[in-house]
């Protein structure tokens, strides 16, 4: 049966090596921030619980602190495997000065992997990754100098190729939940996403570990069993912490949980500017009405808002990696989570949706981009960010839309109002390299898999084919020359018919 004890007592139990798996995603969803704060407070007041294994499937924090924020102190995490790193700078730079040991996974991936460490099956057997960085062929998914553990090997089953990520054990798994009844029974009732919460608990519990649990209060009444997301079972340790808040933005919506929809505000969206509109607005083009739809973080968050401008907004079936389907998506650090959405299911049901084939098109950030048609968003410099769910998302899309600006850093353009573009300050950084320095997505397998790939930037749009990256639009107010070709690192592939004017 579980135990309710203080925060403090809660996280005495952890020891020194220990292998812990938590859940959250950006914003404060199912971010267990106080028990998180409370590991951080006792290392920093007695030098324990040191030498940990921290290992997340989603970004988690708010960037100045909190979630894996927490963790990020020499000493107190020994390795991090984590699928998105940009929430926290300071645990970014632990691994660049290789103060830890730096993994980084597909965030699918390991959040599948603890539903089958949980199942005591011998990992996850995937194509999701293959010719990219976690390919140990291309690195195995080790982000620094520190990491040497083999995690991830090749294995060929019936002439195909597969990556098998090994399975580990968890010692503690730390989740947050809206409520406990009496039971140890936990429900994620007043959440905006279920994540992958139960299989967190499930590998801990079938581990020999152990699960403690943040909630914002018990009740002693019965939680109806349609209603509980993880069995009091697999809990261990409840922490009840009246403060806690449902996100970042608000102490409780209804209508972010699905409780209680609202038509207020419905199909409206921040509007965007700049550059990221004049993307978003040519990456509009390439869906039609009644597709499924993935958006990443970025650049294509702006696309659901354009959409709602051009009444479009209903008329596709749109979902994010954190389980949520349709809805008024949120953009920026709520990225995740939407009001009214017409279902929310768990993160790794998603991302067997995707995986496995479910969306005809996806709309994703771009960092780096080379003559192979690769792209890199993991490790952008010296900085590990991590690739999120991108990869499982391109393995199971049919059509694969890129969108980022041309060039970084400094980069302004203005739109006139005959609609040419100006470019009235060119980026420091070059975005179209000749070789990428993190393959984060294959060209080669793209184009093996079948797949329709394009590559949208403000000033041009590129398209991938067994020949190579070809240039088959700029936009109109651009020199060919000056802006775009001259600006790149490779010479693209562009038909004698090419003039250079945009379809807009």
């Amino acid at each position: 049966m579980a135990q309710w004890k203080k925060i403090e007592e809660a996280v005495a139990d952890i020891p020194d090596g220990a292998t812990i798996a938590i859940t959250g995603s950006g914003g404060g969803l199912l971010e267990a921030d106080a028990v998180l704060a409370a590991i951080e407070a006792r290392f920093l007041r007695t030098g324990h619980p040191r030498n940990l294994t921290l290992v997340h499937a989603l970004g988690i924090g708010d960037g100045k602190g909190s979630g894996v924020g927490r963790f990020a102190h020499p000493g107190l995490v020994k390795r991090v495997i984590g699928g998105h790193w940009s929430w926290s700078r300071t645990m970014q730079d632990l691994a660049k000065e290789d103060r830890i040991e730096a993994y980084s996974f597909p965030a699918g991936v390991i959040a599948t992997l603890f539903r089958e460490i949980g199942a005591g099956r011998p990992g996850v057997i995937t194509r999701v990754g293959l010719r990219t960085f976690v390919d140990p062929r291309f690195g195995g998914g080790k982000i620094n100098r520190s990491a040497t553990e083999d995690l991830v090997e090749v294995i060929e089953l019936d002439g195909e190729e597969f990556l098998r990520f090994k399975p580990f054990k968890i010692d503690f798994a730390i989740v947050k939940a809206s409520s406990s009844d009496t039971r140890g029974n936990l429900t994620v009732r007043h959440e905006p996403a279920d994540l992958d919460i139960y299989a967190v608990c499930l590998a801990a519990h079938n581990s020999g570990g152990k699960v403690i649990a943040q909630v914002k209060k018990r009740t002693e009444g019965h939680v109806p069993a349609r209603l509980v997301r993880v069995p009091g079972i697999l809990v261990d340790t409840l922490v009840e912490v009246a403060s806690q808040r449902q996100c970042a933005i608000t102490e409780y919506d209804p209508t972010l949980s699905g409780e209680q929809p609202t038509t207020e505000g419905q199909g409206e969206f921040e509007s965007p500017e700049g550059i990221r509109r004049i993307v978003a607005e040519r990456a509009a083009r390439e869906m039609q009405a009644g597709q499924s739809v993935n958006f990443g973080f970025g650049f294509p968050g702006a696309i659901p808002a354009i959409l709602a401008d051009q009444n479009l907004h209903g008329r596709y079936w749109g979902s994010v990696e954190q389980g949520i389907h349709n809805g008024d998506m949120l953009d920026g650090v709520m990225f995740g989570a939407a009001r009214n959405a017409d279902a929310i299911i768990p993160s790794i049901d998603q991302f067997d949706f995707y995986s496995g084939g479910g969306i005809d098109v996806t709309f994703l950030g771009m960092g780096e981009l080379d003559r192979e048609g690769n792209v890199n968003v993991s490790k952008l410099g010296s900085t590990v960010v991590g690739p999120g769910g991108f990869m499982d998302i391109t393995r199971g899309s049919k059509k694969v839309v890129f969108c980022g600006a041309f060039e970084t850093k400094g980069l302004q353009v203005d739109r006139g109002q005959d609609g040419d573009l100006q470019i009235l300050n060119p980026g420091q950084v070059p975005k179209l390299v000749e070789k990428v320095a993190h393959i984060t997505f294959s060209g080669l397998q793209a184009l093996h898999e079948g797949k329709e790939v394009l590559y949208i930037t403000e000033r041009a749009v590129f398209r991938l084919s067994e020949d190579g990256v070809h240039l088959v639009e700029v936009a109109r107010g651009v020199d060919l020359q000056r802006d775009v070709l001259d600006r790149m690192a490779f010479i693209p592939i562009m038909d004698e018919q090419f003039t250079g004017m945009s379809a807009q």
